[in-house]
């Protein structure tokens, strides 16, 4: 057996012993981001029927027969547009089947049980598979380091071309950025990339519009690429022109926040813990109210996936996980700066995949 089946196969037997101490006899997997994980299959259609046994079976329609079997060489496959039910009426009982509840919608959760032999009993399951997937194995690890490392440098590849400057508009940034990613080997964005300029930097989700980047104005590029399945997520904040004294005092006060999150991002840290990290210093700074989103999210085949460090935030750290620590500073009107790296979670220091300094830049 391959490196890729042996991965896939451990996931799944990781979930099947999850699965049966819950007592639950098979999960019907229909998330398609879920069935990447666990099987290899990248299609736009198809599920997965795994048992407490690791017997398994997945599905798709005839546009993906060649794919389906070339990506999933170790479980058997079958060719059926419906693809849930598909699997589900071949069950014998009794049984009970696992569902995941959170994106199977209403109408889907019909369609399911219309499928299902008396004897079978549908049972939902939320959050079992997000929680394994928190926990990033070898591959992984070195997907993501690809990719993070391709849109870090695309974006230092633009600032050295002189394509992030005065007279410029948002929405050419953003373009040059991302045909950088896309010439280096990403296949899409991550999501849609982030160039907020002036009073814009003070809406941490902006977008990319026709406003000219002007003398004196902060400039926020938060991005990211995607490549097989893995993405990646980075922010930093730049200054045109003339530096005023607001723009230096929000940046110094992001930076120290934000390696405060870096350093508290080890083994065991609770997560509320690492938001606080950050939080403490922007608010005795004087800006908590300011600071209107989450410290970081994992990453990995979704941008935004657990653990999330927030006030909110459950559980603690654990090594190999992933963390973004972006903390930000926004004030309506005036502007705001945000800074993000992605870490990897280690034994010791975490491990920075986004390199590019923080040091304040001018364009």
């Amino acid at each position: 057996m391959g490196l890729a089946d042996t991965r896939f196969s451990n996931r799944r037997r990781a979930l099947a012993a999850t699965l049966a101490a819950q007592r639950i006899d098979a999960i019907l997997v229909t998330d398609l981001t879920h069935m990447r994980y666990l099987t290899g299959f990248s299609g736009s259609n198809g599920a997965l029927l795994l048992r407490k046994d690791l017997s398994a079976v997945v599905t798709t329609d005839g546009r993906y027969t060649t794919q389906i079997a070339e990506e999933v060489p170790d479980i058997k496959a079958t060719i059926q547009r419906r693809v849930g039910p598909n699997l589900l009426e071949g069950l014998e009982g009794p049984q009970r089947v696992g569902f995941e509840a959170a994106y199977v919608s209403v109408e889907e959760f019909k369609k399911l049980e219309e499928a299902c032999p008396e004897d079978i009993t549908l049972v939902p399951v939320s959050g079992v598979i997000e929680k394994q997937r928190e926990k990033k194995d070898y591959y992984e690890l070195q997907r993501l380091e690809e990719i993070a490392l391709l849109a870090n440098n695309a974006l230092e590849d633009l600032l050295e071309a002189g394509e992030l400057a005065i007279g410029r508009t948002e929405r050419q940034v953003a373009a040059d950025l991302e045909y950088r990613m896309r010439k280096a080997g990403a296949e899409r964005v991550s999501f849609d990339t982030i160039v907020a300029s002036g009073p814009n930097s003070a809406k941490p989700h902006h977008g990319a519009e026709d406003r000219v980047i002007a003398n004196g104005d902060l400039v926020t590029i938060d991005f990211g690429a995607h490549l097989r399945g893995f993405n990646s997520d980075m922010t930093r904040t730049f200054v045109a022109g003339e530096v005023t004294d607001f723009a230096k005092e929000i940046y110094d006060v992001v930076l120290e926040a934000q390696l405060a999150g870096v350093a508290a991002a080890r083994p065991g840290t609770a997560l509320y813990d690492v938001d606080r990290a950050c939080r403490s210093i922007i608010e005795d700074a004087g800006f908590g109210e300011y600071f209107v989103h989450s410290t970081g999210h994992g990453i990995g085949l979704h941008v935004h996936e657990g653990p999330s460090a927030a006030v909110t935030g459950k559980g603690y750290l654990e090594e190999n996980m992933t963390l973004t620590i972006e903390p930000g500073i926004y004030v309506p009107g005036k502007g705001g700066v945000r800074i993000e790296d992605t870490l990897i979670i280690t034994s010791g220091a975490p491990k920075i995949i986004t390199p590019m300094s923080k040091e304040l830049r001018i364009i």
